[in-house]
């Protein structure tokens, strides 16, 4: 990384550490270890409709697509498979797991990301879904691709030496770097970088070239990004956001930085919720993966505080 992107870093860690609504819940009784058995353990438990098969607690507060309600109940009740592949991450410092995966319902495909809370006896208390298919993307479309081809990077399981690892509030910076860059995106990256061959897999669908992309101010009509970091794996150097992304439907037509004219697809107020995860290698991204839904425009994750976005 160049000395203007260290720099960039910098500020970004200090905007991170001043204003992250990183989950504050810790739990200290489950290691990684642990973490991830329990994460395997509620995966088998979905799958056959039986939450019997995981140790949950005697009260779970659940949602899908940010929508609360009694638990078990949405997809709990209709998936039919997993085929995966499944990325596993975990956080012992807060005590959360994230899967991301994909999911069949009878005949529909669908792409999963998942959030768990687990306590301090080791029971799961919180259980928190995106879940994208082509349905729940109705229009404007977002991107979707095939539950086939669906294949993320080997190195979403790598275990990083603790000599080569940036710090908590170094990854969440990067995460706040990706989201303000694409907030009014201009052609500036702001608070990170991407390594040369970063992609990112968004509902299934491959993309290259991410820094190209932004440095075109495609993404110019996202009027809001708004997000909290939820967690952090620091063995395999992610960071992982809740967010929405904000489009008021007021922007017609627009400047690209390379002069050309870009049309705008919203056409009225909407929005995009997602759960998305950043894998930063020799500090900068170099992998994402992002679940989105369609979403009321405006709406409001109940798991974020009343004082956040």
């Amino acid at each position: 990384m160049n000395i203007k992107g260290v720099a960039i870093i910098g500020a970004a860690i200090a905007t991170t550490l001043a204003g992250c609504t990183t989950a504050i819940a810790q739990s200290v009784a489950c290691d990684a270890r642990c973490l991830e058995e329990i994460g395997q353990q509620y995966r088998a438990a979905y799958r056959a409709h039986d939450k019997s098969a995981a140790p949950f607690a005697q009260d779970v507060r659940y949602t899908e697509n940010n929508i609360e309600m009694p638990f078990p109940d949405g997809t709990w009740d209709t998936v039919s498979t997993e085929p995966g592949p499944p990325v596993m991450l975990s956080d012992p410092s807060t005590g959360n797991v994230a899967i991301f995966t994909t999911i069949t319902q009878d005949e529909i495909e669908g792409f999963l990301a998942i959030r768990l809370h687990v306590d301090d006896e080791r029971r799961i208390d919180e259980v928190e879904h995106i879940v994208s298919t082509k349905r729940n993307l109705s229009s404007p479309p977002t991107p979707i691709g095939s539950i086939d081809g669906y294949r993320p990077l080997d190195l979403w399981t790598e275990i990083v030496p603790e000599d080569e690892r940036l710090s908590r509030a170094e990854l969440a910076a990067h995460a706040n770097g990706y989201f303000d860059t694409l907030q009014l995106n201009d052609g500036e990256i702001r608070g990170t970088c991407f390594r040369p061959d970063a992609i990112r897999l968004e509902n299934g669908m491959l993309f290259d070239d991410i820094a190209g992309g932004f440095e075109s101010g495609r993404y110019f009509f996202n009027n809001r990004v708004r997000r909290d970091i939820v967690m952090v794996d620091e063995r395999r150097q992610v960071a992982i956001g809740r967010g929405f992304i904000d489009h008021k439907g007021v922007l017609n037509e627009y400047t690209l930085t390379d002069g050309s004219q870009a049309r705008s697809i919203f056409q009225e107020p909407q929005s995009w919720g997602l759960l998305e995860a950043f894998r930063v290698t020799d500090g900068c991204i170099g992998s994402v993966l992002a679940t989105f839904y369609q979403a009321p425009y405006y709406q409001r994750s109940p798991w974020t505080p009343a004082s956040g976005q």
